[in-house]
């Protein structure tokens, strides 16, 4: 595979000093930055995260911040999701769609107070579309991106990692909600949340002087739970359903197509984007949707582009993650299929970059 160049264009993060020293075998571009996706291997890198802790440079998780008297407004104009008693402590996840009903965004939203928000955002261009938004409906708010940088704490024993850094506060975080807590003569806002199924905590570092100072605290306390760099994993992702936007869904995909219905529950009354076509798709039922998909056969190779899903020489379908689960003995993926082939234990055929491989509807993910 070619090189890549590195460039202005492609921001560095607070962390990626300690990324580098540590060794980090492969990038990912996402939003015009790097996010790494492997450092021994993407098999060891998944081992390590279920059975330890790991920190993962997640500085890609931009923030489009809202501050101002419409803040709440413009949120409740950017998502399907019902806001009206999100309390300030907490963590949403949230849709975002377009005047047709499609996915722009599966963000987290932070909300701070009424008046004040952070969007955690996928990989795209959401600042503009935000912007643009509160600009064409005259609303009262400032829209940017701030000096925000995520870093992730993950696995196991996050907790314990975590309350030697932060003290044992960080311990009484609920799922989903956030705390500000001291680091040195600075603070952070801290969530329980991350993009694993391990368990764990996001840190928002709010100046980009301190990144260091955090990723070697860190390191330092968890010498001795065998702490190391990670990212998000393929084989732990895919086991557990955790969608990536820009690989599993598009623009061209509704949230009820990403299995993601239960968060189009806006208040009667409330007028959001894309309400009309959600309102319509939701009445008469979405024509395909995401499905947990097994593949027979040895270790299929990732697919860098979807893989048809084939029912007797017919497409209903694709796959557009797998990987090998050393846990589950299986390949595991992540698929779009039409409404009469989705149901648990129909079985389809598969175009793998292998060639064609049995592949079975499974009735929910590995975890």
């Amino acid at each position: 595979m070619s090189m890549l160049s590195k460039s202005r264009r492609l921001r560095p993060t607070p962390f990626s000093q300690g990324v580098e020293a540590q060794g980090v075998k492969a990038y990912t571009v996402y939003n015009r930055m790097l996010l790494p996706t492997v450092f021994e291997s993407v098999e060891a890198d998944y081992r390590h995260l279920k059975d330890h802790v790991q920190v993962w440079d997640v500085s890609v998780e931009r923030q489009v911040e809202l501050v101002g008297p419409d803040a709440f407004r413009l949120m409740r104009r950017l998502t399907p999701r019902n806001l009206a008693n999100m309390q300030d402590d907490q963590c949403y996840y949230v849709p975002i769609v377009d005047q047709y009903g499609g996915m722009l965004n599966d963000p987290v939203a932070i909300k701070h107070r009424d008046d004040r928000w952070w969007i955690s955002i996928a990989d795209s261009d959401l600042l503009f579309w935000v912007k643009g938004l509160a600009l064409g409906e005259g609303l009262d708010v400032k829209v940017f991106e701030p000096d925000v940088s995520p870093l992730a704490v993950q696995g196991p024993k996050a907790s314990e990692l975590m309350a030697r850094v932060f003290g044992d506060q960080v311990r009484d975080i609920r799922f989903f909600r956030h705390k500000r807590l001291t680091f040195k003569d600075t603070s952070f806002v801290v969530a329980r949340s991350g993009y694993s199924k391990q368990g764990g905590y996001e840190i928002y570092l709010e100046d980009s002087s301190y990144g260091m100072a955090l990723w070697d605290a860190l390191f330092d306390a968890g010498a001795d739970l065998n702490v190391r760099p990670g990212c998000p994993n393929l084989i732990e992702r895919i086991e557990g359903g955790l969608l990536s936007y820009g690989n599993d869904m598009t623009m061209e995909n509704s949230p009820l197509e990403c299995g993601l219905g239960r968060f189009c529950n806006a208040a009667e009354g409330t007028y959001y984007i894309g309400k009309e076509a959600l309102e319509a798709e939701i009445a008469s039922g979405p024509k395909q949707q995401i499905r947990a998909i097994s593949i027979a056969g040895d270790a299929v190779t990732p697919p860098a582009a979807a893989w048809p899903l084939m029912k007797d020489g017919v497409r209903v379908g694709q796959v557009t993650s797998a990987a090998w689960s050393p846990d589950f003995q299986t390949n595991v993926a992540i698929g779009m299929v039409e409404a009469d082939h989705w149901d648990a234990g129909t079985v389809l055929d598969v175009e793998t970059s292998e060639g064609i491989r049995k592949a079975e509807v499974q009735d929910g993910f590995w975890l």
